[in-house]
């Protein structure tokens, strides 16, 4: 197992699991200047490695012992909350469709091309986490507005903050969904699936 620097909190924490040591080594020197990279070279490996502080794995779908798809299953199955990109030289067939990864990328993969992949996947788990938050508080809101008054309301400081949250994260979750969309391009198929009003354009 390869650590290209000690993991930071302030960083997304990424695990490579690329059975061409030479290549793996090489993903974490070029994302050592966006996340903690750390390269593992099999996939039992892998499954000893990821944990709840893995915030992204990329996992190659060939590999000796432990195929990908098998590790991508695991993963799932324990239900940890990290987002996979598979990188691999498998052109991808009608059998993704049911496969739990976020993204997909056929070697050979530039710099550029993993960096943005993450910065992605960190997006849309920034999203993700915006949207539950959320929904948390709009069921607050809901509730309190069926049981209390508008008078009480008014007089809350506790409502107040409540209101002042949710209405900070409808601001950031469109700025978020701007960022996916521009930087993911997935505004074409907002267009093929009819939500244009999405885009607020």
């Amino acid at each position: 197992m390869a650590s290209a620097h000690a993991p930071d909190r302030d960083t997304p924490s990424v695990l490579i699991v690329e059975d061409e040591p030479d290549l793996a080594d090489l993903y974490a020197t070029w994302l050592e200047d966006v996340c903690s990279p750390t390269a593992v070279y099999d996939g039992s490996e892998a499954l000893e490695a990821i944990d709840e502080n893995v915030d992204v794995v990329l996992l190659d779908r060939r590999m000796p012992g432990l195929s990908g798809d098998t590790v991508l299953e695991t993963i799932r199955e324990r239900n940890l909350d990290c987002r996979v990109a598979m990188v691999t030289a498998i052109e991808p067939d009608f059998d993704i469709v049911g496969m739990g990864f976020d993204d997909y990328l056929v070697k050979p993969v530039s710099e550029s091309e993993l960096v943005e992949t993450i910065e992605g996947l960190q997006l849309r788990a920034a999203y993700d986490d915006q949207l539950q938050e959320f929904f948390a508080l709009a069921s607050k809101k809901v509730l309190l507005d069926g049981e209390k008054s508008d008078a009480e309301r008014k007089s809350s400081q506790e409502y107040a903050r409540l209101e002042d949250r949710l209405a900070v994260l409808r601001v950031r979750i469109d700025e978020t969904v701007e960022e996916i969309l521009e930087g993911d391009g997935y505004r074409q198929l907002v267009r093929d699936l009819g939500q244009e009003s999405l885009l607020e354009e």
